[in-house]
């Protein structure tokens, strides 16, 4: 059973997502949260069924997914990878939902993972030049002048929807707008969601953050991994 601050902070989130899409009826763009499942609304218990229980981390604990909700497929695991790049690359495959960290041997660590609504909106090579943990959130002023009650800056936490770890993605030295981060929807991994980011669950993204390194390369592609 989740602890129930977390808990009562999941719940708030669907409540108010639920609140701003019927005033809106839309969604913005760039790691912001998408359309909340219709069979989730605000029910705690259906809330609580996501999650098993807590891993530590600091300052919040981050909330376990129970995986039997989860596609098998999307849950984290050593697979065989017949690509070609470095180990430590970082590869996303948009179409099948898998972020790849490449290792020796022909192995990878494979994520789960929920991308943009339209397909990810940027594809290409970029590098991680910075992290984050439990990162705050500054939506950009688009999403802001489409959406005016979002907050000019959010404090990292539970309810924030960069979740437990972000890792940012730039070129040269032009930050994208590209975040691989967490996420407090678990049900969204393996959707098309809004047009944004690429999103783990919070246990996967810190996973993640503590196998890779800054400067690590990143590419984004279509078409699986042979494209």
């Amino acid at each position: 059973m989740i602890a129930s601050r977390a808990l009562k902070g999941l719940a708030r989130i669907a409540t108010a997502r639920l609140s701003l899409l019927a005033a809106l009826g839309l969604l913005v763009a760039a790691c912001q949260p998408h359309e909340p499942n219709p069979a989730i609304q605000a029910d705690t218990g259906h809330l609580n069924a996501w999650y098993s229980g807590l891993m530590a981390d600091d300052p919040y604990d981050v909330p376990l997914v129970n995986k039997a909700l989860l596609d098998r497929k999307f849950h984290r695991q050593r697979v065989d990878y017949p690509g070609r790049e470095a180990p430590g690359t970082i590869v996303v495959d948009i179409d099948n939902r898998f972020l790849y960290l490449v290792e020796d041997g022909g192995k990878a660590m494979r994520y789960g993972i929920g991308v943009g609504r339209n397909g990810f909106a940027w594809r290409g090579d970029a590098r991680i030049a910075r992290t984050g943990v439990w990162p705050n959130w500054s939506p950009t002023d688009n999403m802001r002048r489409i959406d005016p009650s979002l907050p000019v800056h959010m404090e990292g936490g539970i309810e924030n929807p960069l979740g437990a770890r972000a890792l940012y993605l730039y070129q040269g030295s032009r930050d994208t707008l590209f975040r691989i981060h967490g996420t407090n929807e678990p049900w969204s991994i393996g959707e098309a969601v809004s047009s944004g980011c690429v999103r783990l669950l919070n246990e996967d993204i810190v996973d993640l953050y503590n196998r890779v390194q800054v400067g690590a390369r990143v590419t984004v592609r279509r078409g699986g991994l042979g494209a």
